[in-house]
């Protein structure tokens, strides 16, 4: 098959940072018409995320890919009414306004739905369309405050530690595509509510089953794990950092007898993991003198040869220079009108019969108004006097 499938569907992101437009841009990357909304005046403030080269954003060419750009002013009824207009022909609606926002313009879920009746509407806020919070001001920061993710990171001395990137926005990009694809199978119109501060709670196991059955709090624990060990990150001999896990109870015995510690194997805790863990210091310092006394391509090939898990610890030139990257191709040049060839993240996996594709990078603010507008019938004098207003 040639045609990517979710050809035929189209999204319009309506939505600013990054939950939201995430969720727009898994659906683009396997062909939805994603269609990108903002406002004339003032753009989705990712745009100016980040690093930029020559006046041109870099983190947008990612966040911006296989979406067509438009300026619609959505505060005003003439824009409003274009929205409608474009609605009607959507198959997917993606929104973070602050709730109400939308209704007080006049493009609640009932007028979009009068509309489009099938229309999927996802509204991505950070506490959910109702409850005590939700009418305060959020990002992906605070969710991981709240959901115990920032009181589990970071040395047991040290304080809550907050990660350098939109971890929360990006699960929370994934439950809305996820949830987006659910409803489009259902092929009935409804509104999806992702509160930021709910995907991340799920991966971060099953804390809340342990304290209501237990009264057991995790503790923060640093690189080590609650659940096995040793788990850690060593230094090499090269002073290269390495990252060792032990999830499994075969993979653990491999690593002690790989250090010269087979004694600990034979022991009645070693069997369990979180009793190994309860011993993270012994195991910890039996796997960090026999690292630290060798450089780091001795000690992966030493791991691999007795299929022990072992991986270098990378910032993003080992990330574009590691050999299992380029075998999957998960770095892909793009080819950009204002950039030339750029680098980027591929698509998130790979479908045998029906791939994924970057088929181009962010483009400008509204550089497809004009094509856009003309689809439901506006014309190129109609385009003129918006901008002229101030609509477009």
């Amino acid at each position: 098959m040639t045609e990517l499938p979710l050809a035929g569907i189209r999204v319009l992101d309506v939505s600013t940072l990054f939950a939201g437009p995430l969720a727009a841009t898994f659906l683009g990357d396997f062909g939805a018409d994603v269609i990108k909304v903002e406002h004339p005046r003032k753009p989705d403030a990712a745009r100016n995320h980040g690093p930029a080269k020559d006046g041109v954003n870099l983190w947008w060419k990612t966040l911006g890919r296989n979406k067509r750009t438009i300026t619609l002013d959505l505060g005003r009824t003439d824009g409003a009414e274009l929205l409608l207009a474009l609605a009607e022909e959507a198959d997917v609606l993606i929104e973070n306004f602050r709730p109400g926002t939308l209704e007080r313009w006049g493009l609640g879920p009932a007028q979009l739905h009068k509309a489009n009746p099938r229309l999927v509407i996802a509204r991505v806020t950070a506490f959910g369309q109702f409850g005590p919070y939700a009418a305060r001001p959020g990002f992906g920061t605070l969710a991981e405050a709240m959901s115990g993710f920032a009181a589990l990171t970071g040395a047991p001395d040290g304080p809550p530690t907050l990660p350098p990137f939109g971890l929360a926005d990006g699960i929370a990009a994934l439950a809305t595509s996820y949830a987006v694809m659910i409803g489009l199978r259902t092929g009935v119109g409804q509104v999806i509510d992702t509160a930021i501060i709910e995907p991340i709670l799920m991966l971060l196991g099953g804390q809340i089953t342990a304290y209501d059955q237990l009264g057991v709090v995790q503790p923060r624990t640093g690189n080590r794990s609650v659940n096995n060990a040793p788990r850690n990150v060593y230094r090499t001999l090269d002073r290269q950092w390495l990252a060792v896990s032990t999830s499994s109870q075969s993979i653990a015995e491999r690593v002690m007898r790989l250090v010269g510690r087979p004694d600990v194997v034979e022991q009645p805790w070693f069997a369990s993991g979180h009793e190994r863990a309860r011993h993270a210091d012994e195991l910890d310092a039996a796997v960090s003198a026999w690292i630290a006394a060798r450089p780091a391509d001795e000690v992966v090939a030493e791991f691999e040869k007795a299929q022990a898990a072992v991986a270098r610890v990378y910032d993003v030139r080992g990330v574009v220079a590691d050999p299992q990257y380029q075998a999957l191709g998960t770095v892909q040049t793009v080819p950009d009108d204002e950039l030339g060839p750029v680098r980027m993240q591929n698509v998130l996996f790979r479908m045998s019969a029906t791939p994924g594709r970057i088929r181009w990078a962010g483009r400008p603010h509204g550089a497809d108004t004009e094509e856009i507008l003309a689809s439901i019938g506006v014309t190129r004098e109609q385009v003129a006097a918006l901008r002229e207003s101030g609509i477009v």
